[in-house]
């Protein structure tokens, strides 16, 4: 079976070509795959997929192995793939766990439409958002300084998310009015990525709500820059949100 290695900004997947529908690996095989010391490594593995009345479906995998939310980071390098590939020109739209997804491509960026997010509600303490994945966000002086897999898992795994469906949790530092530096701890890899997609929207919405920063906001992470643009309506509920960053290859192989 023959795949591809991915990254945005330091979030990396397994890509597999499955338009003729022949992969058929097992949860724990997945994870093994993803493994940085027993397999090809990586934070998911995505599929791409014929779809009716779409470019490709998009099919994600933690790197625990088993099926995951959306990723942001993850639905920009598969629209990478797909342009690598041959699927489109310049704009496509596709399928994913979420819903439809639009995005556009430039040789240096791909822009992703991310799915409307509701207004910020208070989960524990700590602002919520639901961006195709969820997110709590928490803000720390110092970031650089923080054990970000400590502090994470802590929250991640407390009483309150164990019994409402876990978390991704992320932590901000504000730079100016329109930057700032994330730090995110993920689900199903259970521990910091190098970026996370549908992280930094949640934080760039939030904000929003906590500076009235406009769009569109600057983002730094550990794995480079991304920017989040996005617009406010009269509910306070966010639509025409866009991650845009690099995505690239990284290299390919054959599993054997």
């Amino acid at each position: 079976m023959k795949f591809f290695k991915y990254q945005g900004t330091g979030n990396d997947f397994i890509m597999i070509d499955d338009r003729e529908q022949t992969f058929n690996l097992s949860k724990a095989e997945i994870e093994m795959l993803c493994h940085r010391r027993f397999g090809v490594g990586a934070d998911g593995l995505i599929l791409i997929q014929d779809a009716e009345g779409y470019d490709f479906r998009m099919v994600y995998y933690n790197a625990d192995g088993g099926e995951g939310s959306m990723c942001g980071n993850g639905g920009r390098c598969i629209v990478r793939f797909a342009h690598d590939l041959g699927i489109f020109d310049k704009e496509t739209s596709f399928i994913a766990v979420d819903g439809k997804h639009e995005a556009s491509v430039t040789p240096d960026l791909v822009s992703l439409k991310m799915s409307d997010t509701a207004a910020v509600s208070d989960k524990d303490g700590l602002h919520f958002y639901d961006t195709g994945s969820p997110h709590v966000i928490k803000y720390i002086d110092n970031l650089d300084e923080l054990d970000v897999d400590g502090a994470g898992s802590a929250i991640r795994n407390s009483e309150f998310w164990k019994v409402n469906g876990g978390t991704n949790v992320n932590f901000v530092e504000a730079i100016d009015e329109q930057r700032i530096k994330v730090r995110t701890y993920e689900r199903g890899v259970e521990a910091e990525t190098f970026s996370c997609g549908t992280g930094v929207t949640a934080c760039v919405l939030d904000r929003f709500v906590v500076a009235a920063c406009q769009s569109p906001i600057a983002i730094v992470t550990k794995g480079g820059d991304l920017e989040v643009s996005f617009h406010v309506n009269a509910d306070h509920s966010f639509t025409n949100i866009y991650l845009i960053g690099p995505a690239k290859r990284v290299f390919e192989g054959v599993l054997a």
